[in-house]
C-alpha cells in the first residue's frame, strides 16, 4: 500500500514538472513572438494589414476620381504587390534585377515601365526619341508589315542598337507585337505563317493548336520579337451575341462562347508561344466579351455584368496556373467591380483581383492608353502615373508624340511623392525581374 502511495506521487510530481515546462515554453514563445522584428509588432518586419488591402489604402482615403491618388506606397523592405514574402528565398532573378535596379536613375526607372510603339515597317524620329532621350525600354510593334521575316529582323535590330547605359542601364527591350491570327495579325510575309482567327482556332484539338501556336511563336521569335499580346481570353457570351461585341467578337477573336473553350484553347495557344520561345499575353482582363462598343474608338464603354468573382474570368485564372507571365488589362468601366474607377486606374481590379484572386505575379500591361478613345477624360500625363498607382507594371502607349506627357506626368509624381516613388520602383523592379528570367539582363 505504501509503495502504491509512493508511485503515486512520483507520477503526480512528474506530471507538475511537465506541466510547468509547457507553461514555460508558451511563455518563452509568447515573449519571442511579440518582440522587434516580428510581423505585427511595429518592427521592421512585414506590416499586418489584412491580405485585401491595396496598394493605394483604403476607399475612405481615396477620393472617388477616375485617375487614382498614390495613397499608401510599400514601405521600403517590406513586401511589394506580386513579390514574395521578404521572408522567402530570393530568387537569382530576383537578385540580378535587384542589382540592376539599384544602377538606375529615376528616369531610367520611369522608362522601364513603359511601352512605346513603332511602325512595324521601321522605326521613326519619334520612336527613336522615345527609346534614348526618355529611357524607354520596351517597344511594341504596330500597323501591318507584309516584307518577312528578315525585313522584320531588321527593324528589331534597329532597336536593339538604342540600348545602352545612358538610355536603359544596358538592360534590353521586351518587343511585342498583336500575332493573334486572322484580322489581328501585324507580321505577314515570307517566314510568318498566316495564321486563322481565334474563333477557328478554337475549332482545333488543343494539342494541335498548341502545335500550331509553337510554330508560330518560333517564326516571331525568329525575327527577334520575344512578347505577343495574344490570347484573347474575353468570353463571348453566345454566338448571336457575337455581331454585336464591337471588339472582339465582331472580328471572331474569340476561342468559343463558353469559358470553359476559351481556357482550353487559350491555354494552349499561350503553352505554344512559351515553346516557340515568346511570352504570351493573356488579354483583356477582366473581359470585354460583354461590351457593345470598342474602348480604342468609343467613350463611355462600360461592362455592367461583370462581377469580381464572374464565371467569364475563369480563363485567366487558368493562364495564370499555367504560368503566363503576362496579362494586359481592359479600359473598359466595371462598376459592378468597381464603381469609382475604370479598369486601367483600379487598384480593385489589379492588386485585389489580379494580384489577389488570381495570384498572379508578372507583368501586368495595360491596354493602349494614348489613342485610346475611352481614355479621353484623362489628361495624358495622368495617365501612366494612374496606372502604375492603381498596381500596374507596365503602361502601353501606341503614339509616340503623346509618350512624352506620360513620362513627365510620371516622372513629376515620381520627384514630389516619395510613395509614388516607391510604386515605380516595385514595377520597374518586377519588369527587371520578368527580364532576367528571359535573359535580358546584362551579365
Amino acid at each position: 500500500m505504501k509503495r502504491t502511495s509512493r508511485r503515486r506521487w512520483a507520477a503526480l510530481a512528474t506530471g507538475v514538472v511537465v506541466l510547468l515546462a509547457v507553461v514555460l515554453s508558451i511563455s518563452v514563445m509568447s515573449l519571442g513572438a511579440s518582440g522587434p522584428g516580428r510581423p505585427g509588432a511595429g518592427g521592421s518586419g512585414a506590416p499586418s494589414a489584412s491580405p485585401s488591402a491595396t496598394v493605394s489604402g483604403s476607399p475612405t482615403a481615396v477620393p472617388p476620381v477616375s485617375v487614382p491618388a498614390a495613397g499608401t506606397a510599400p514601405v521600403a523592405g517590406t513586401t511589394a504587390p506580386g513579390q514574395p514574402p521578404s521572408s522567402a528565398p530570393v530568387s537569382a532573378q530576383l537578385a540580378a534585377a535587384q542589382q540592376r535596379l539599384a544602377t538606375m536613375t529615376p528616369e531610367q526607372k520611369v522608362g522601364q515601365v513603359l511601352m512605346v510603339s513603332s511602325p512595324v515597317t521601321g522605326a521613326d524620329a519619334a520612336a527613336l526619341t522615345a527609346l534614348t532621350s526618355y529611357h524607354v525600354g520596351n517597344v511594341f510593334l504596330k500597323g501591318r508589315g507584309y516584307d518577312g521575316t528578315a525585313a522584320v529582323a531588321g527593324v528589331v535590330a534597329s532597336l536593339k542598337a538604342q540600348v545602352s547605359a545612358q538610355s536603359t542601364a544596358g538592360v534590353s527591350q521586351f518587343i511585342a507585337t498583336d500575332q493573334e491570327g486572322g484580322m489581328v495579325q501585324i507580321m505577314n510575309g515570307p517566314g510568318f505563317s498566316a495564321m486563322p482567327a481565334a474563333i477557328d482556332q478554337g475549332a482545333l484539338d488543343p494539342v494541335q493548336l498548341r502545335a500550331d501556336a509553337r510554330l508560330w511563336g518560333s517564326q516571331l521569335a525568329g525575327a527577334g520579337i520575344n512578347v505577343n499580346f495574344a490570347p484573347v481570353l474575353d468570353t463571348v457570351p453566345s454566338a448571336g451575341f457575337a455581331p454585336a461585341n464591337a471588339p472582339i467578337g465582331h472580328f471572331g477573336r474569340q476561342y468559343g462562347f463558353t469559358p470553359e473553350a476559351v481556357s482550353a484553347h487559350g491555354t494552349a495557344f499561350a503553352n505554344g508561344m512559351a515553346d516557340g520561345g515568346v511570352a504570351a499575353v493573356a488579354k483583356h482582363f477582366p473581359g470585354l466579351g460583354r461590351v457593345t462598343a470598342n474602348t480604342d474608338t468609343s467613350s463611355g464603354v462600360v461592362d455592367g455584368t461583370t462581377v469580381r468573382n464572374d464565371p467569364f474570368i475563369a480563363p485567366f485564372r487558368d493562364a495564370v496556373r499555367s504560368g503566363v507571365r503576362w496579362m494586359m488589362i481592359s479600359n473598359a468601366d466595371y462598376p459592378a467591380i468597381d464603381p469609382a474607377r475604370m479598369a486601367p486606374f483600379s487598384s480593385v481590379i489589379m492588386d485585389g483581383m489580379v494580384r489577389g484572386d488570381l495570384g498572379f505575379s508578372g507583368i501586368i500591361v495595360s491596354d493602349d492608353i494614348c489613342d485610346a478613345v475611352q481614355l479621353s477624360p484623362v489628361a495624358p500625363r495622368d495617365r501612366g502615373a494612374g496606372f502604375i498607382a492603381a498596381g500596374g507594371t507596365m503602361a502601353l502607349c501606341t503614339n509616340q508624340t503623346i509618350l512624352p506627357q506620360l513620362y513627365h506626368g510620371m516622372l513629376d509624381r515620381q520627384a514630389a511623392d516619395p510613395a509614388f516613388a516607391a510604386m515605380v520602383d516595385a514595377a520597374a523592379l518586377k519588369v527587371l525581374e520578368v527580364k532576367a528570367e528571359s535573359g535580358l539582363l546584362p551579365r
